[in-house]
């Protein structure tokens, strides 16, 4: 009998309280990887880990403030004591942030959206890392957007988060070069969340970002389950190193991986 890909393989994943963090836990999980499910919201990872347990798995809940220093270190040694090195890194946790033009928007807001998203993920890979390096094993995968990758007026904030956090991603990349240590950012296709209905109840992201608020709208709930079992597959794949050769670059669930890491080999 196959064991599962995972098994053995321990993952800590931000923001997994709900929304894509949570199908990213369900889905390591279900492949065989200890999963440490950290985020603010004590309830809701006390909930997807037990539900995660409650099928087999092998889960914690871990409470953690991925903008502050001490709480990453605290929720890392907890994860660590109970279920082992962190091989696998998600840094998901993340926020819209304020909707509007620049020079009309609060700056705090707009500069905590920052926090979460790029010192979050600066902070626990900085975290992760010498584990991995002692090990010289370890996948890092940081939940991008495509907003990250082309201007979006309105959204600065959350698109100057994720275009640095795709940068991020291909300077641990450089830097881990000749390790077996890889680094993945990854655009998760469109997914209603609690963060999607919040930004169709915001009256400035529809007076601001029309065409986000209609990009949403359009989302039905067929296509947006269909995208989150295409985000669980990809998870897995990363994980279990099918696409190392891919590492540093930013990857979108709707690509053909297999076909891109074809060439990638034949080129190398």
């Amino acid at each position: 009998m196959t064991a599962p890909r995972l098994q053995g393989e321990v993952a800590f994943i931000t923001g997994g309280g709900r929304g894509l963090g949570q199908a990213i836990a369900e889905a390591l999980a279900g492949a065989g990887a200890a999963v440490a499910v950290a985020a603010r919201s004590e309830r809701e990872i006390a909930k997807v880990a037990a539900d995660l347990n409650a099928r087999g798995g092998r889960a914690i809940a871990v409470a953690c403030d991925v903008t502050n220093s001490a709480s990453v270190d605290a929720a890392f040694a907890c994860a660590e004591q109970q279920l082992g090195p962190i091989s696998i890194l998600v840094n998901n946790a993340g926020v819209q942030g304020p909707i509007g033009p620049i020079g009309h928007i609060d700056v705090a807001d707009w500069w905590s959206a920052q926090s979460v998203h790029l010192l979050g993920a600066l902070l626990c890979t900085t975290r992760a890392l010498p584990g991995m390096e002692a090990a010289n094993h370890g996948r890092i995968i940081n939940i991008a957007s495509q907003a990250g990758t082309f201007v979006a007026p309105n959204a600065s904030a959350y698109a100057v988060a994720k275009a640095s956090l795709i940068r991020l991603t291909e300077h641990l990349d450089a830097e881990q070069a000749g390790r077996a240590i890889r680094a993945f950012a990854i655009q998760p296709g469109t997914i209603l969340t609690e963060m999607s209905s919040q930004t169709l109840a915001s009256p400035n992201a529809r007076a601001h970002a029309a065409p986000l608020v209609a990009l949403l709208e359009s989302i039905t709930p067929q296509a947006s389950a269909a995208a989150r079992k295409k985000l669980q597959s990809l998870a897995v794949d990363l994980a279990s190193g099918r696409f190392d050769a891919l590492s540093g670059r930013y990857l979108d669930i709707d690509w053909d991986l297999p076909a891109m890491l074809a060439e990638q080999v034949q080129s190398a």
